[in-house]
C-alpha cells in the first residue's frame, strides 16, 4: 500500500509538471480554474516593490500630480488591452506566444517568444537586485555577489510544478504581504514627513503639471505597460468557460489597478514623505528588519511569476527553432541562471534602455494581436476564423505580423532615443503601438490573409473561433 501511495504521489507530481502546456494550447477539460485564483496569481506580479519605486521616482523627479495622472493613464490603457488579450487566451487556451504563431509564422513567432522571454528574465534580475540591496542595507557584511546568487537560486524550486504551485504560493503569502504593507504604512504615517504640504501637491523645483514632465511620466509607464498587458494570457488560458467574460475583465483590470494604482500611489506617498526613491532603503529605515522581510517576501512573490512566464517563452522558442523539448522545469533553471548572471553583470545600470525597448516592442506586439482579432478576423473576415499553433499547419513566416512589428520597433526605438523630436521621444511606445495596429490591418488586406496557415483544418472547436 505504501509503495502504491508513493507511486501515485510521483505520478501526481509528473502530472503537475505537464499541466503547464507550454508548447500547446490548454485542453478544454483543463481550463478549470476560477477567475479569483488566476487573478490572485497575476496580482503577485502587481504587488512588486518595483511599482512603488516607479511611483517614488516619478514623483521626486516630476511631481506627484504628474505621477498620479500617468498612473490613471496606465490603468485604463493596460486594463483595456489586457482584457482583450485575456479573453482571446481564455477562448483559445493559448498564451501570446502560441496565438502569435499564425500571425507571424512559426519562425517569426519564435523571435517574439525570445524577445518576450528576455523581458521576463530582465525583470527577474531587476526584482532580485531589489532584494539584494534591501538585505545589504541591513547586513552590509554580506557581499552583494553572494546575495545575488542566493536570491536568484531560491525561486527556482518554488517554480518547479507550474501554475498550481504558483496559486498556492500567492494565496498563502498574500495575508503576510498585507500585514507587512499595513505596518509600513502605519509607521511612516507616524513618522514626520520631510514635506510639509499634502503629498499630492509636491512638485520639485522647475517642474509643472502637464507638459514635458507628464509626458516623461507616461513614457516611464509605457516601459512596463506592454508587459502587464501580455501577462494576462499566460494565466487566462486556464480560465473556466463559464467565467470567460467576467474573468477576462478581472484578470485584465485587477493587476493594473493594483500595480499602477495602489502600489504606485503608495510609492508616490512614501517618496514624498521620505524624499527617497528606493523602497529598499525607506522600507528598511521605516520598519528595520521588517522592511527587509517585507522586501524579500514581495520580490519572491513576483519572481516566481517572472520565472514562470520566462520559462514558457524559452520553451516555445527552442521547440520551434531547434525541436528541443526538455520540459519546462529545465527552462526554469536556465531562466534563473541567466537572471543571476545579469545581476552579477550590472543589468540595473541599463534599466532605462531596457524599459524603452521593452515598451516599444511589447506594446506593438499587443496592438498586433488585438488588431488581428478584432479588425482582421472579426470585421474584415480575412484569414482563418481561429488561431492555429501547430507547426505542421503553419508557414514559416507571415509578413502581417513580422512587418507590423519590425517597422514600429525600429521607428519607435529611434524615436525613443530622441532622434524624432521631444514629443515622440516621450510617447515612442504609444506611437509604435498605433503604428503597429494600422500596419497589421494594411498588411492583412495586402496579403489577403494567405500566409496565416499552410492548410486549413476542421478540427478546431467552434467555441474557440475568434470570428
Amino acid at each position: 500500500m505504501a509503495e502504491s501511495s508513493m507511486s501515485m504521489d510521483k505520478q501526481s507530481k509528473r502530472e503537475e509538471m505537464k499541466d503547464d502546456h507550454s508548447l500547446e494550447k490548454v485542453p478544454l477539460d483543463k481550463r478549470n480554474m476560477g477567475w479569483v485564483s488566476i487573478s490572485n496569481i497575476a496580482v503577485g506580479i502587481a504587488t512588486a516593490i518595483f511599482y512603488m519605486q516607479m511611483g517614488s521616482a516619478m514623483t521626486i523627479q516630476f511631481g506627484a500630480i504628474n505621477a498620479l495622472i500617468s498612473a490613471g493613464y496606465a490603468v485604463v490603457v493596460a486594463g483595456i488591452m489586457a482584457t482583450v488579450i485575456a479573453y482571446l487566451a481564455a477562448t483559445t487556451g493559448m498564451n501570446v506566444n502560441l496565438m502569435s504563431r499564425s500571425g507571424f509564422g512559426y519562425i517569426g513567432a519564435s523571435l517574439t517568444s525570445l524577445i518576450y522571454a528576455s523581458n521576463w528574465i530582465m525583470y527577474c534580475a531587476f526584482e532580485g537586485i531589489i532584494m539584494v540591496y534591501a538585505v545589504h542595507e541591513f547586513f552590509p557584511v554580506l557581499p552583494k555577489w553572494a546575495l545575488m546568487i542566493f536570491f536568484g537560486s531560491v525561486v527556482i524550486p518554488l517554480n518547479w510544478f507550474g501554475i498550481k504551485q504558483l496559486d498556492k504560493i500567492q494565496k498563502y503569502s498574500l495575508p503576510i504581504f498585507i500585514i507587512f504593507l499595513a505596518a509600513s504604512l502605519i509607521v511612516l504615517f507616524m513618522t514626520p514627513s520631510q514635506y510639509e504640504g499634502a503629498f499630492w501637491t509636491y512638485m520639485p523645483e522647475g517642474a509643472q503639471v502637464g507638459g514635458t514632465a507628464l509626458l516623461l511620466c507616461i513614457g516611464m509607464q509605457n516601459g512596463i505597460l506592454g508587459l502587464m498587458t501580455m501577462l494576462a494570457s499566460d494565466y487566462a488560458r486556464f480560465l473556466k468557460k463559464d467565467e470567460r467574460t467576467v474573468g477576462s475583465i478581472a484578470i485584465g483590470f485587477i493587476p493594473q489597478i493594483v500595480c499602477f494604482g495602489i502600489m504606485g500611489l503608495i510609492g508616490i506617498w512614501f517618496g514624498v514623505r521620505m524624499q527617497e526613491a528606493n523602497p529598499g532603503v525607506y522600507l528598511v529605515q521605516a520598519i528595520a528588519f521588517g522592511g527587509v522581510a517585507f522586501t524579500i517576501l514581495t520580490q519572491i512573490r513576483i519572481n516566481v511569476t517572472n520565472l514562470y512566464s520566462g520559462s514558457l517563452s524559452l520553451a516555445n522558442f527552442f521547440e520551434n527553432i531547434f525541436k528541443f523539448k526538455p520540459g519546462r522545469p529545465f527552462w526554469v533553471v536556465v531562466t534563473g541562471v541567466i537572471a543571476i548572471l545579469l545581476m552579477l553583470g550590472g543589468i540595473l545600470d541599463h534599466l532605462t534602455a531596457a524599459l524603452t525597448f521593452q515598451g516599444v516592442v511589447l506594446l506593438s506586439w499587443s496592438a498586433i494581436l488585438i488588431a488581428d482579432a478584432l479588425v482582421v478576423k472579426k470585421i474584415l473576415k480575412i484569414g482563418p476564423k481561429y488561431y492555429e499553433h501547430r507547426q505542421s499547419n503553419l508557414r514559416k513566416w507571415n509578413p502581417v505580423g513580422v512587418v507590423s512589428l519590425s517597422i514600429p520597433a525600429i521607428v519607435g526605438t529611434i524615436a525613443a532615443f530622441g532622434y524624432m523630436g521631444q514629443f515622440l521621444q516621450n510617447t515612442a511606445a504609444f506611437f509604435a503601438m498605433i503604428l503597429a495596429f494600422i500596419l497589421t490591418i494594411i498588411m492583412a488586406i495586402a496579403t489577403k490573409g494567405k500566409y496565416y496557415v499552410s492548410k486549413e483544418t476542421d478540427d478546431i472547436p467552434e467555441e474557440e473561433y475568434i470570428a
